[in-house]
């Protein structure tokens, strides 16, 4: 499901998926419709954008928190033009999992936006690295060397360890060396039932589950 107050995007964005094989069964202008549309058919995934009617403020962060507390199980995208902090850090709290955020202008691929939604709707998560660097510009940054906060940007992106170690010209031991590193200073020991690379962002963040 879709909610954008911009009926140009919110109709590119049905034609994007469905084109894709994806079913879209609403698509509205405000988040108020989007919480009534999940509340009587339950998707795999929304995606909103953050500021829409009537404040055009933070509807779409909101929104999300309530669905993330109503709907667990509903992947939530949160697609915007700006970096809202006054709510993401809550939104990125406690079940990490099925949560996004992404930049409408950062996604230059039409197929890298299809695939973070479906990594969404199947219990992934996914930040724009500059939501990371806005979102960490209020908090200490002195644990961290600055190739390692660039690193820990490309594992908000949710890239590999390859494809980290392709964008920064780094072999895949340093990449592994610099991981390594990050998950020390953050206090974040080996655990079977945790995911470290994306409690490391959050952590990072200053967000406890």
């Amino acid at each position: 499901m879709i909610a954008e107050d911009s009926a140009i995007l919110r109709d590119g964005l049905v034609q994007i998926l469905t084109k894709r094989g994806h079913d879209v069964p609403a698509a509205v202008p405000n988040a108020d419709e989007l919480l009534t549309a999940v509340a009587a058919d339950v998707p795999d995934a929304v995606v909103m954008d953050i500021r829409m009617p009537p404040t055009h403020t933070d509807e779409g962060l909101r929104a999300a928190l309530e669905l993330r507390k109503s709907h667990p199980k509903v992947g939530v995208l949160l697609f915007s033009q700006y970096v809202e902090t006054r709510y993401a850090r809550d939104l990125f709290g406690g079940k990490v999992s099925g949560v996004g955020y992404l930049l409408k202008e950062r996604v230059a691929d039409v197929s890298e936006f299809v695939e973070a939604l479906s990594k969404i709707a199947s219990g992934g998560t996914v930040l724009d690295p500059e939501v990371v660097v806005q979102l960490l510009g209020s908090r200490p940054t002195d644990a961290l060397t600055a190739r390692e906060r660039e690193v820990l940007g490309l594992m908000a992106e949710g890239r590999s360890n390859a494809a980290i170690g392709k964008q920064l010209v780094l072999a895949d031991s340093s990449v592994e060396k610099h991981i390594s590193n990050i998950f020390t200073k953050l206090g974040l020991p080996p655990a079977d039932e945790d995911h470290r690379r994306v409690l490391a962002v959050l952590k990072y963040l200053g967000v406890t589950r």
